[in-house]
């Protein structure tokens, strides 16, 4: 059974379990780069949760304009 994912805000189209999961990546890559060592992988994946967001959201709103 799939889960539906709620927007937080109805200005953002992020989860509350995505916004913790960014949050907790954000934490990860401060610490990561404090220590000297690189963040690219950690950003991807934050890329990724946006964008999974974002499409998200824009196939909501296009359904609602229908």
């Amino acid at each position: 059974m799939a889960r539906n994912k709620q927007p937080f805000t109805d200005k953002d189209p992020h989860s509350p379990g995505e916004l913790a999961r960014v949050f907790y990546l954000g934490v990860k890559a401060v610490r990561r780069q404090q220590r000297g060592k690189s963040i690219k992988a950690i950003e991807n994946e934050i890329d990724h949760i946006r964008e999974q967001a974002q499409a998200r959201e824009d196939a909501r709103r296009n359904k609602r304009g229908r």
